[in-house]
């Protein structure tokens, strides 16, 4: 048998581990090598490739803010807002992307709201506090809490001012004249009467509407049958409105905004409407208003 020498048996111990690390490292070696001059392609491709466009609510549809309806905490419960499904549901079928806005004291947040967003939708709830238009209330009156009238009537006169589309329903109709400095009703049956009635389960009534208007455009008909939950109503008409419909017994049940700005407000309620053309045309206006305006 043939003996080696220690000579030899470093030399082959040498190579043994040489091999063992190239066998080993290589794979490693390659795949960094590989990694490597990928990434400096990926570099290269986006060099030359433009920047990655900025999502706008245009390529989801507008952005509709939604203003919601707040209870006070009271007791061991917490404070609350809510906003009926039926004004979501009917802004996604317009096409529109819904944001439920809550109730805020802070300014910078209305602010940012009206730069952020592409349209609003002013929904309803409690009455607005009299004194706002300079009368004292009656007990058929039962107003919203202050921190509700304080942060949207901040958060109207700075859409106002922005000229983007407003839709106001109901409530929002109100709040809107008498940010204007308009004033109310405050109870129809009592100061009105009840020849026709504006408020209870299942109420409809026919609303006259002025052809020319934007309004009567959009719903192609000057006798219309609306839903009716309100008993208040527009009395004296705010700067810059007009009124473009109204009931049979003389109560104003629509405003329109002049200047060719989409500003409608409605005294009764699309998003419960069981006529769908009939929601589906007032809040597809309003997304079709804010699309026109992004462009």
């Amino acid at each position: 048998m043939k003996t080696f020498s220690n000579r030899e048996k470093a030399r082959f111990g040498t190579a043994c581990r040489f091999a063992f690390l190239l066998f080993f490292f290589l794979p490693v070696v390659l795949f960094l090598t590989i990694g490597c001059e990928d990434k400096s392609d990926r570099k290269r491709a986006s060099a030359s490739a433009p920047a990655p466009r900025a999502v706008r609510s245009g390529d989801g549809g507008p952005l509709i803010g939604l203003t919601s309806v707040y209870r006070r905490r009271s007791g061991r419960g917490n404070a609350l807002i809510r906003v009926n499904l039926d004004y979501v549901e009917s802004v996604i079928e317009a096409g529109g992307v819904p944001v439920v806005l809550p109730v805020n004291g802070d300014e910078r947040t209305a602010e940012r709201y009206v730069r952020l967003l592409d349209g609003l939708v002013l929904v309803g709830g409690a009455d607005i506090p009299p004194a706002a238009y300079g009368q004292k209330p009656i007990p058929q009156t039962k107003t919203m809490p202050a921190e509700r009238y304080e942060f949207e009537s901040e958060l109207i006169s700075r859409w106002l001012e922005s000229q983007k589309p407003l839709l106001g329903v109901c409530l929002g109709a109100q709040f809107v004249n008498v940010v204007a400095g308009g004033t109310l009703i405050q109870d129809i049956p009592t100061q009105v009467g009840t020849k026709v009635i504006h408020r209870g389960r299942g109420t409809e009534h026919v609303i006259i509407v002025e052809p020319r208007s934007r309004l009567g455009k959009i719903l192609g008909a000057e006798r219309v049958i609306v839903n009716s939950s309100h008993h208040q109503a527009v009395k004296d008409v705010g700067r810059g409105l007009k009124v473009v419909a109204r009931s049979e017994d003389g109560i104003i049940e629509a405003l329109e905004m002049g200047g060719g700005r989409f500003c409608l407000l409605v005294q009764w309620h699309p998003e419960r409407m069981s006529d769908a053309d009939h929601r589906k045309a007032l809040f597809g206006a309003m997304i079709n208003a804010c699309k026109s305006s992004n462009r």
